[in-house]
């Protein structure tokens, strides 16, 4: 297990700026999760290496407990709405110290909420939280100004139009909507590359 950010327990400043995001979460039975602090630590610990869950350290609990409260969390829009509030907040924030780790757990989390962490940290311009570098990663806002230029540009064709379009604009089209679509296989190598 490599530790790729620093990464010691929350202090009680930094606890206590995260709390209002991560809602107390009830179980399938309606129960309370018991320490949600300790399942925080667990949770940040583990995103601050390149290790998967089965090999978190004991002291934190069974590891199926803990991953399965990182996809409750990660369902409960936590890693979006904590992006926005790292966009919000000011430098000296206690959040802002978990900067790293957040963007990790974003990363981590675009696996399960798919595009919609992909735009919104596209969007708020924290390009450290895309699971990819930019170039590498989807920009669904650059697909959709494309496509709607292409649209605009074929309404009123003149004669020999397509032909001009094709030689001069398509290579330049072709490289741009694979640039939006981003790499449909990026290699673990480069994610793990990424800090």
């Amino acid at each position: 297990m490599k530790q790729r950010v620093p990464f010691t327990a929350l202090s009680d400043r930094q606890w206590q700026a995260l709390r209002p995001y991560v809602r107390a979460q009830t179980g399938p039975a309606g129960r309370k999760t018991p320490d949600l602090r300790h399942r925080m630590d667990a949770i940040l610990f583990l995103l601050s290496t390149d290790a998967p869950w089965c090999e978190l350290p004991e002291r934190y609990g069974p590891w199926p407990t803990v991953a399965r409260h990182f996809r409750r969390l990660t369902h409960a829009g936590l890693w979006e709405h904590l992006l926005e509030a790292l966009k919000d907040l000011g430098p000296a924030h206690p959040l802002q110290q978990l900067r790293p780790v957040i963007f990790r757990g974003a990363r981590r989390a675009a696996r399960i909420r798919g595009l919609r962490i992909i735009v919104l940290a596209r969007r708020l311009g924290l390009l450290e939280a895309l699971p990819g570098p930019s170039w590498m990663v989807p920009d669904p806002d650059l697909s959709q100004s494309l496509r709607e230029w292409q649209i605009r540009a074929f309404e009123n064709p003149t004669p020999g139009f397509l032909r001009r379009f094709i030689l001069d604009w398509g290579p330049t089209l072709r490289n741009l909507l694979t640039l939006a679509g981003g790499r449909p296989n990026m290699p673990r190598s480069v994610r793990l590359a990424m800090p």
